[in-house]
């Protein structure tokens, strides 16, 4: 990222330092030939006052008001960055501002973190070309994620992890309404299709039979093995579900719940704990919980999805 600049007074280059840089440097020019010279003909010749060359040489060496409030940013930034490795500036920030109630541009919080080379430890995932469209469901969403109610249009999928020596398998429901996990399901056997058909049959208790209600769900999946069973198609064939898939190795089809897979368990691994946990399935429930009710999401205006969802008067 390149330096913002600022456009330095008396007709002067634009300058990365700042406003008084070049400033600075006529008092330095001064201090240093002021053995030599009059202070008051070297101020003349430069072009500057003698008061603001006295006051500079006053504080020389003592950081000002707005260089103290960095230090002290800095070193809560750096607490919250310890606290929560996996947050970005913008999250530092929020915590920050939560805890101490002090306002502060996320711009400011951005220059802190860099100068103290503070950095998210989350990975950084990779653009892949679209594949092809799936053959049993069209994708019915085609980037159209502005739901204006709940259980309007809900995504699915299946993310793994390792603890140990065990891989986990996760699958997740969620509602892209107001970004809220509905339904989780985890287990350590490999390829097992319980996970899935139990977030179908909570999905399925938030709704009616297909002839009572009038509203229509659209459950947008990837092409995955069970999703495309017969079986599962067969399981939800009462309920007013319209299916929607993505293109084959296509994750931007799918890019609220392929970007939550991605950070979620950045955010386990490195705040939770999770490589250490015994208890998993508790951990996750734990997580969830959190998640749905205290975790601030900056695309809801930094509340929680069910308080996202309550003010808007969806009980």
């Amino acid at each position: 990222d390149r330096p913002v600049k600022k456009r330095v007074l008396g007709g002067r280059s634009w300058c990365k330092q700042g406003i008084r840089y070049w400033q600075r440097k006529d008092y330095e020019v001064i201090e240093e030939l002021r053995i030599k010279y009059p202070v008051d003909f070297l101020c003349r010749l430069m072009g500057v006052n003698r008061s603001g060359y006295y006051k500079w040489r006053q504080r020389k060496g003592t950081p000002n008001r707005h260089e103290q409030n960095r230090i002290v940013l800095t070193e809560l930034l750096r607490t919250a960055h310890e606290k929560h490795p996996s947050h970005g500036y913008h999250r530092l920030a929020l915590d920050v501002f939560s805890e101490t109630g002090w306002v502060f541009s996320h711009n400011l919080a951005h220059k802190c973190c860099k100068a103290a080379g503070i950095r998210s430890k989350a990975r950084k995932h990779r653009y892949q070309p679209p594949g092809e469209e799936s053959v049993l469901f069209a994708n019915e969403v085609r980037g159209r994620w502005n739901a204006t109610r709940p259980l309007q249009l809900v995504v699915s999928d299946m993310t793994m992890f390792k603890v140990g020596n065990t891989y986990w398998e996760w699958t997740i429901l969620l509602d892209t309404f107001n970004n809220e996990i509905l339904a989780h399901s985890v287990t350590s056997q490999a390829g097992s299709n319980k996970p899935y058909y139990h977030c179908l049959e909570e999905l399925k208790k938030r709704m009616d039979k297909r002839e009572e209600q009038t509203s229509q769900l659209v459950l947008h999946t990837d092409q995955g093995a069970v999703y495309s069973s017969q079986a599962f198609c067969q399981a939800h064939h009462d309920y007013n579900i319209l299916r929607s898939m993505s293109r084959g190795g296509t994750p931007t089809d799918n890019p609220i719940i392929e970007a939550l897979n991605g950070w979620i368990k950045e955010e386990l691994y490195l705040d939770f704990g999770l490589a250490h946990a015994d208890n998993i399935p508790a951990l996750l429930e734990n997580y969830v919980h959190f998640f749905n009710h205290d975790r601030p999401a900056a695309a809801l205006g930094y509340k929680s999805p069910v308080q996202y969802r309550s003010e808007r008067g969806f009980l």
